[in-house]
């Protein structure tokens, strides 16, 4: 009988790798990889959306120092994911961060649970708020540990729930260059609005009737489950395994490429050099191919006499892959679009402030007896963002697909597109409104009143929380869409986290540019005057947003249309195992260019 030989078993064992690989991923996995984002995002929300007033009712703490304790502490929530992505591309790899990230962020749940519940964690009640005692040293560090972990733990779960989530379908444009990654970016984008939604009603009402044990508990009860069902699901997720730091190869093709600064690229970028296995780790789905931008960094894969390409890795401080400058490149070409989605997420950072005081001094009743609180207005726009994700998917995209012959209607740069003009139009409906609220105080006598009732209803301001609804559905999703779908696939993490970046540094922009107003504009006739709103010109705000968002508009047109694609070539299943290469160079614009190589 004729025993196998070694080679014989190893390539079995390799068929059943690819076959095991195979049957994991796909829509069985969601369940248990979106419970964990949801549940971070109902636990998050709950937590900090009113958590304001337990810093000042619960601890005693005085108004600035809370304000300025949770601003501090949310900054480094946005960007602790830029950390959180680099470690998961790095080396622990995408799974491995998300659960080390949740039972962080669990910790300074339970954290701030505790402090709720035990009295000696907190000081004294205080029901009058005046000559209170002030939460101790001890209880205040009590309060840092526990925001400080949320914030660590937020930078693990992030950057790599959505892109380890659009993981497990894989690559699905090897043959037509179509993809169903649009399909799940709408519907997690959906799902995360529904747990803000939830978190907003249920767990508020409970922190402001029940108590606060039960107010933090609740979110604390949820992560615990979001971790149970994510590793119950592990021995299905298709886990891919991380392809070295991003930074140190972005790095090496910097100084790869200075220190050939005086070499001539080849005319053939053929010529270039190329390795398939040092890339197979970082280029699963396919290589990148050369492109003609930035050319002068194509001189870090010139092979010069001095240099030997037999010893495998090569230096790769010297000489570096056609693929890796290619990865340089594409992070270059994607930076102007993602510094786009700054100014859209400035022009809205008013939303919970100043559209709060306006409906303040307007007339909030429901009933008789019961008003609705400023803060609930916010419902609004996210039940549009809910529901206009459904009429997107189920409308636009059907409707589009048969004009534009794309996939998923339009791509995601004019899907982008589409929400900057939207987003213009909802700060205009806000100005409209504010003077609509001015006129009717003018005719009441009510302008210097800072705390008359004006009688307009508050669903006035509805219209504009509905349409920066809208704007989401088409800006937010559509950004995070083509971070993924553009960045180099073993920096996926890494993009995710700049979305999250971009979020943090649009909400500080809003806050210098309103500093910036409020400094500039005089005493006298301020635009955001600090009592009488009534005596603000707060639509000048808005039209001086609008104008920003119109000149960002613009930029961002120029740069989508300068923007070049990123190309892949693709191999087939077959075309793999005969060791033969007929790949597909694939656009996301739908251009195949056919290319032919040996393996």
């Amino acid at each position: 009988m004729d025993l196998p030989t070694p080679n014989k078993l190893v390539e079995e064992e390799d068929d059943d790798s690819m076959l095991n690989n195979k049957k994991l991923g796909g829509i069985k996995t969601m369940p248990f990889i979106l419970a964990n984002e949801i549940c971070d995002r109902f636990a998050s929300s709950g937590f900090h959306s009113n958590m304001i007033t337990y810093l000042t009712q619960e601890l005693n703490m005085p108004l600035v120092q809370a304000s300025n304790t949770l601003t501090n502490f949310g900054g480094t929530a946005s960007f602790t994911p830029l950390i959180g992505a680099l470690i998961a591309d790095s080396f622990a790899g995408r799974f491995w961060t998300i659960t080390v990230g949740s039972i962080i962020y669990e910790l300074g749940l339970v954290s701030i649970t505790l402090s709720a519940v035990l009295p000696s964690l907190r000081p004294p009640p205080c029901p009058t708020q005046q000559n209170c005692q002030e939460a101790s040293t001890f209880q205040l560090w009590i309060l840092y540990i526990s925001l400080l972990l949320t914030s660590l733990g937020t930078g693990g779960i992030r950057p790599c729930v959505v892109t380890f989530a659009a993981d497990q379908f894989g690559s699905d444009k090897v043959i037509t260059g179509r993809s169903k990654k649009w399909n799940f970016f709408n519907w997690y984008y959906f799902s995360m609005g529904l747990a803000t939604l939830t978190a907003l009603t249920v767990v508020v009402y409970v922190q402001e009737n029940v108590g606060w044990g039960w107010g933090l508990g609740i979110p604390t009860i949820a992560m615990i489950l979001s971790i149970i069902a994510f590793v119950i699901g592990s021995p299905l997720y298709k886990k891919i395994e991380p392809g070295g730091s991003p930074l140190i190869r972005l790095a090496q093709v910097i100084v790869a490429a200075f220190k050939k600064r005086k070499e001539t690229a080849p005319e053939n970028p053929r010529l270039l050099y190329q390795n398939k296995e040092l890339d197979a780790a970082i280029s699963l789905h396919g290589r990148l191919v050369h492109t003609d931008q930035y050319k002068w960094l194509d001189k870090a894969a010139v092979v010069t006499e001095s240099e030997s390409v037999s010893s495998n890795p090569p230096n790769l401080w010297r000489l570096v892959t056609v693929h890796r400058v290619e990865e340089l490149k594409t992070i270059i070409r994607m930076l102007p679009i993602w510094a786009a989605g700054i100014l859209l997420v400035t022009s809205s950072s008013h939303l919970h402030s100043f559209v709060i005081q306006q409906a303040r001094t307007m007339d909030r009743h429901l009933s008789k007896s019961f008003e609705i609180p400023p803060a609930s207005l916010s419902i609004f726009g996210i039940l549009t963002t809910l529901s206009g994700l459904v009429l997107y998917e189920r409308l636009f995209v059907p409707l589009a697909r048969r004009f534009t012959g794309h996939p998923s209607g339009v791509t995601c740069l004019q899907r982008m597109g589409i929400g900057f003009v939207i987003n213009i139009v909802a700060t205009i409906v806000s100005s409209f409104i504010e003077i609509k609220r001015k006129s009717v105080a003018a005719h009441h006598n009510l302008l210097d009143d800072p705390k008359a009732i004006v009688p307009i209803s508050v669903f006035w301001l509805v219209p504009q929380f509905c349409v920066h609804g809208i704007a989401e559905v088409f800006m937010s999703v559509g950004h995070l869409e083509f971070l993924y779908d553009q960045s180099p696939e073993s920096m996926r993490s890494t993009a995710a986290a700049l979305y999250w970046t971009a979020i943090s540094m649009g909400n500080y922009i809003g806050t210098l540019l309103v500093s910036l107003v409020h400094k500039y504009t005089g005493e006298n006739s301020n635009w955001l005057p600090d009592r009488n709103l009534n005596r603000g010109k707060l639509e000048y705000y808005y039209w001086l947003v609008s104008g920003i968002q119109v000149l960002n508009l613009i930029y961002y047109i120029i740069c989508a249309y300068l923007y070049t694609y990123k190309p892949l070539e693709e191999v087939t299943e077959e075309e793999e195992e005969d060791g033969e290469f007929n790949g597909k160079k694939i656009s996301e614009k739908g251009v195949e260019l056919t290319v032919n190589e040996t393996a």
